[in-house]
């Protein structure tokens, strides 16, 4: 299926938290979806005053559907320990506007350069665990027309391939109202064709980007 390289990317729908606690230092990672540097920003301010007793409140963030604007703070941790791990953690994941900052309480004992860029980069992994990602991508809209007497056989290729319409409308004939990978449209316009023997009349109309929502890795 993955024939759109170039043409789809993964993006944050819902953000999460999550923490895990090196030699007593609380790592503390906030993720957010941000459509802009703007409102990544607005974020890391945010953060920053809703943990304003921490000793740092480390960031990066990925804008852009191509990954565009990348930016990065350690945030008085010593260069390179914090916010580029961090960074790396979403560039490797390959999600797109998205913003996450990891606040860290010391615990009185030093991790060294090594631990600290392992921390900050299980807690950025960790509060993915917690977020939903989907993949944008390119697909077309279509409107499948049929009497009534081709709906169920539409509706149960529709479930087949786990399709499901925007809308249906119901009048002297019936509507379905979809949106497709792009990759897809040939295969569905014969399958219909053939289970309706040629009776059901599909539109395929603009090109569009929409979202499909991945699965959870928990």
């Amino acid at each position: 299926m993955e024939q759109m390289e170039g043409k789809s990317y993964r993006v944050l729908l819902e953000g999460g938290e999550g923490e895990i606690v090196e030699k007593k230092s609380r790592f503390i990672a906030n993720i957010r979806r941000c459509e802009n540097e703007a409102e990544a920003v607005s974020f890391i301010e945010e953060m920053k005053k809703k943990y304003w007793d921490a000793r740092h409140n480390c960031s990066a963030m990925v804008i852009g559907a191509g990954g565009e604007l990348t930016r990065c703070s350690d945030d008085g941790e010593p260069s390179g320990t914090a916010g580029r791990p961090m960074l790396e953690v979403l560039l490797g994941e390959g999600i797109r506007n998205i913003c996450v900052v990891v606040t860290r309480y010391f615990g009185g004992t030093l991790l060294g350069t090594g631990g600290l860029v392992r921390a900050y980069t299980q807690a950025v992994q960790a509060a993915l665990q917690n977020c939903t990602v989907g993949r944008m991508r390119l697909g077309r809209e279509l409107e499948i027309q049929t009497d009534y007497n081709g709906v169920g056989k539409i509706q149960y290729i529709l479930d087949k391939y786990e399709i499901q319409p925007l809308d249906t409308l119901y009048t002297d004939t019936v509507t379905f109202e979809l949106q497709l990978p792009a990759e897809d449209v040939v295969m569905l316009q014969r399958v219909i064709t053939e289970a309706t023997s040629g009776r059901a009349h599909i539109h395929v109309k603009d090109e569009v980007y929409f979202v499909d929502k991945e699965k959870s890795r928990g």
